[in-house]
């Protein structure tokens, strides 16, 4: 008879504690590694129970992780802590097999996506000159594709009328033309404002690109390229020798999210990926759950 995640779950947790004697951080993070390969089975794999789960699904799991651009180290954390549940359901004799023993690591045939920690993040945002426009605009930029995952196409082209200040939260209209809310934090609402405020309004918007919310000295939309651009002259001034770009940003915003301990669910619909985002993931998930997952788990919330 199939034994049900809670009951596991709780096994494994008295375990950790009583036999392993792990302090209650390490504890909760071999929890947290559990209920992501549990919400997995959730969304992908039709309900599995952890005894039903082989290699092939862990495989997936990790084909998962990094298509919402996890990091290879967060990846390798969460397979330890599933190693770890695994070998307690072989010693307690709930399975027979480890599903998980030829799982070494994210070996997915292709480079993985780079990340920043909050500390390069921190020194990168610092490079922005305040008291130039184009360094607060830049700076509002940056903090938006951190805060709130965006692709660069969806930075630019984002318009006024899609930024909701009274409910902190950006309408985004993105691949195949789904509509996602995302929220975004203090920190991108603090510079974001400044721009708006004090440096947008003073420029001369050309004809049709008024409800554009970033623009450039003529009043025109900025490039993806400007953006490119941008981030990498700000990368060299912190210091930072990885290779930077708008997505770097993405990436990081999912990995600090999943490592924060955010669910796997909450961070799909607000990446709003197009191969495992489905319309219904939006039905399920509020706008006030979503912020309620940036500020708890996003660094600069």
């Amino acid at each position: 008879m199939a034994v049900a995640w809670d009951i596991l779950v709780k096994q494994f947790k008295s375990y950790l504690s009583l036999e392993k004697g792990l302090s209650k951080n390490t504890q909760d993070a071999y929890l947290k590694d559990v209920n992501k390969l549990r919400e997995f089975a959730e969304l992908e794999l039709g309900g599995k129970n952890p005894e039903r789960i082989d290699p092939s699904d862990l495989g997936k799991l990790l084909e998962f992780l990094n298509e919402l651009g996890i990091s290879a180290h967060s990846q390798a954390r969460v397979i330890s802590g599933i190693k770890s549940f695994y070998r307690f359901l072989v010693l307690e004799n709930l399975i027979e097999e480890d599903p998980s023993g030829l799982i070494s690591g994210p070996k997915l045939g292709r480079k993985l996506p780079e990340v920043l920690d909050v500390h390069e993040i921190d020194s990168l945002m610092g490079t922005f000159p305040m008291n130039k426009d184009a360094g607060v605009r830049d700076r509002a930029m940056i903090e938006l594709l951190y805060s709130s995952g965006l692709r660069v196409s969806e930075l630019i082209g984002l318009k006024l009328n899609l930024i909701l200040f009274n409910e902190k939260i950006l309408r985004i209209l993105g691949k195949g033309n789904k509509e996602r809310l995302v929220p975004f934090g203090s920190s991108a609402e603090k510079y974001l404002k400044m721009y708006l405020e004090e440096i947008r309004v003073h420029i001369e918007i050309q004809h049709g690109f008024e409800n554009f919310a970033f623009l450039g000295q003529r009043g025109k939309p900025l490039t993806r390229v400007y953006v490119f651009k941008a981030i990498k002259e700000a990368a060299q001034k912190a210091g930072i020798n990885k290779k930077v770009s708008p997505h770097t940003f993405r990436h990081s915003f999912a990995t600090h999210l999943i490592e924060g301990g955010a669910d796997l669910r909450s961070v799909q619909a607000m990446l709003g990926h197009e191969s495992i985002t489905t319309t219904e993931i939006y039905t399920h998930l509020d706008r006030d759950y979503l912020k309620q997952v940036i500020m708890e788990y996003h660094p600069r919330s």
